[in-house]
């Protein structure tokens, strides 16, 4: 009776062994069939987010936009853009920082309005429409024209994507922007000026290269000191 317990016991572990073996087998073996993609694979269409500009052809539309970066950085970091189109307009206008098109880096139309950054979906942070929209787009442009680092581009801690976002924020407090916490770059500063307005354009800010700094005012009141 023991011998026979022993036997069927002994059997089971036997089975539980080959079942588990086969079972990281054939994991393996379809892990190993996923194909690895890289950023020129990835894909880049249309998130359905941005409104028709065809159906709305009669409304001023201001947008902005921020994705995760592609692969791990997106974990830690994200890509912000802008879009717009004025009253009577049938397509949307895109402006964002791309550093690999240095020393080009801020193309216009490089991708779709809404589009994946790189398999990334984005997420709306600004919506604006109608004669609030329409009456910041001179603005908006003006600001991208004295955007001080249209030639240089640097991931950390800046200038970047973020930084040029934060640049338009601080010269069109109308846009009420409110970059991200890990919008990294969006805090950068010269040592030359440490000193001027938020990203949001609503309080005041001291920062060292976006390394150190800190901010008070607008809804946020003091904001602690923080490492970017």
């Amino acid at each position: 009776m023991k011998n026979s317990s022993r036997l069927i016991r002994t059997g089971l572990v036997a089975c539980l062994v080959h079942v588990s073996q086969a079972g990281l087998a054939q994991d393996s073996s379809q892990i190993s069939e996923v194909p690895s993609r890289s950023w020129a694979s990835a894909p880049r269409h249309s998130a359905g987010i941005a409104p028709n500009p065809v159906q709305l052809v009669d409304l001023a539309i201001v947008q902005v936009y921020a994705a995760p970066t592609y692969g791990w950085r997106g974990y830690f970091a994200v890509h912000p853009w802008i879009i717009y189109k004025r009253r009577g307009e049938t397509a949307y206008t895109r402006y964002d920082v791309v550093g690999w098109r240095a020393p080009q880096v801020l193309p216009r139309n490089y991708a779709l309005p809404d589009g994946l950054w790189y398999g990334a979906p984005p997420e709306l942070l600004v919506d604006h429409r109608g004669k609030d929209a329409e009456s910041m787009i001179d603005d908006i442009e003006a600001a991208m024209l004295s955007y001080p680092y249209a030639g240089r581009y640097r991931s950390y801690p800046g200038p970047n994507s973020n930084t040029f976002l934060a640049h338009i924020g601080r010269q069109v407090p109308a846009l009420k922007l409110d970059l991200p916490a890990n919008a990294i770059g969006k805090d950068y500063r010269p040592l030359t000026s440490p000193v001027g307005m938020s990203p949001s354009g609503s309080g005041l800010q001291i920062s060292l290269l976006g390394l150190l700094g800190v901010s008070v005012g607008g809804k946020k009141g003091w904001n602690s000191i923080c490492w970017v």
